[in-house]
């Protein structure tokens, strides 16, 4: 098995809304080509920063159908089809295989604050109802419950299609020891754009990302630096990345990428949908001066 699975760096994609709050879905599938285009090595659809909470069954596998179409196998696009409900998510996963999708990004059960057997058996049941591989998606901070790496070892034991975790703790020592106990070739993907160079010094082979929605070949220059062995310069690329991760966080996520991403690429990618709101005028400026001056737009 190949680490990482998907490729290094997966961008957690926006969805573009139309003015009346519907998907706009050729913006996403445009949104798609200039992410590969960019430094994307492939796609995360309907997760978190795609608003997936707030997206119905029939917008997310038509979202899935348009960008897997379009896309046309040149990068894996990952489905988010998780929630709180093992059933339901069993059900999404399905039919989201039916859809051409090569992997899904299952959370954590949020809300429902299981333990850690519960894990175990909602992420089996998930695994023993598709072929298609799957990434753990460990985010307290959504979700209130961690995911311990013990559960992730065994569930990587038990199921040869859990091949990746996206590790959004924020907790580096948790990250060293999912790479003690878990196989050499599964993947540790970090969940958070700030942590990617830290995580990577303790294991970690690769990033889904925020960031990369807009600055994506900023992060790839980084993780190769650090491949390469140019630690140093790793790190002065993490100074220069990092403030302007963190922008995309001065609101509630996707709320800032949204409008950046718009900004950089041209896609108008909408407002988000409530009980998200637009970005605030003071804001949006602040985020336009900054991506100008990294030289992300003009």
């Amino acid at each position: 098995m190949k680490n990482p699975y998907f490729g290094r760096l997966l961008t957690a994609m926006v969805t573009p809304f139309n003015a009346d709050g519907s998907v706009n879905y050729e913006n996403a599938a445009d949104l798609a080509d200039w992410l590969i285009a960019h430094g994307s090595n492939g796609l995360v659809v309907a997760g978190s920063t795609g608003e997936a909470a707030t997206m119905t069954v029939d917008e997310k596998l038509e979202l899935f159908r348009v960008v897997v179409n379009r896309v046309n196998k040149r990068v894996p696009v990952i489905a988010g089809t998780g929630c709180n409900c093992t059933a339901e998510t069993v059900k999404m996963t399905k039919m989201a295989e039916v859809m051409g999708i090569d992997g899904v990004l299952i959370v954590g059960p949020y809300y429902n604050k299981p333990t850690q057997e519960g894990f175990y058996q909602h992420f089996a049941a998930v695994a023993e109802s598709t072929k298609l591989p799957i990434i753990v998606y460990n985010v307290p901070g959504r979700t209130a419950s961690n995911i311990a790496p013990a559960t992730v070892a065994r569930l990587a034991e038990d199921f040869d299609n859990i091949v990746a975790i996206k590790e959004a703790a924020g907790n580096v020592g948790q990250v060293n020891e999912l790479f003690t106990v878990l196989p050499e070739d599964f993947t540790i993907y970090s969940g958070d754009d700030i942590e990617i160079l830290p995580f990577m010094s303790v294991g970690a082979t690769g990033l889904i990302s925020v960031l990369s929605n807009c600055g994506g070949e900023m992060l790839q220059e980084l993780m190769q630096a650090y491949e390469d062995g140019r630690v140093r310069e790793a790190a002065r690329l993490n100074t220069k990345m990092v403030p302007l991760a963190k922008a995309m966080f001065m609101e509630t996520n996707p709320i800032p990428i949204k409008a950046a991403t718009t900004m950089v690429t041209g896609i108008e990618c909408g407002e988000p949908r409530l009980p998200l709101t637009q970005l605030e005028a003071q804001h949006k400026e602040q985020l336009a001066a900054m991506l100008k001056e990294y030289g992300l737009m003009k």
